[in-house]
């Protein structure tokens, strides 16, 4: 990924899956998380650290609305947040895993 030039804030200030516990804790500087749930669905949100930042939210290759209700499928599911910014962009991925 090129270098952030812009001087554009591309990172999140806070990541969730419902209520799940994400591995490893979230923070703004790790872009790669995993976390296992029995649930049939979970909220999915996300907010950029910088209110002027654009984020994109896809599960499975789909895209959803910031905090809506995700149904599951069994097994790996991609979660990927795409965080853009003045031409600079930062992706986090997370890892569900339905039981």
């Amino acid at each position: 990924m090129p270098a952030d030039v812009s001087g554009a804030d591309v990172t999140l200030s806070a990541l969730s899956i419902g209520a799940l516990t994400l591995t490893p804790a979230f923070d703004s500087a790790t872009t790669s998380y995993a976390v296992t749930t029995s649930n049939a669905t979970n909220t999915v949100s996300a907010t950029a650290t910088d209110p002027d930042a654009g984020v994109v939210i896809t599960v499975n290759g789909d895209s959803v609305t910031d905090g809506s209700s995700v149904t599951w499928e069994d097994g790996t599911n991609a979660v990927v947040v795409t965080v853009s910014n003045g031409g600079s962009n930062k992706t986090y991925t997370v890892t569900v895993t339905k039981e």
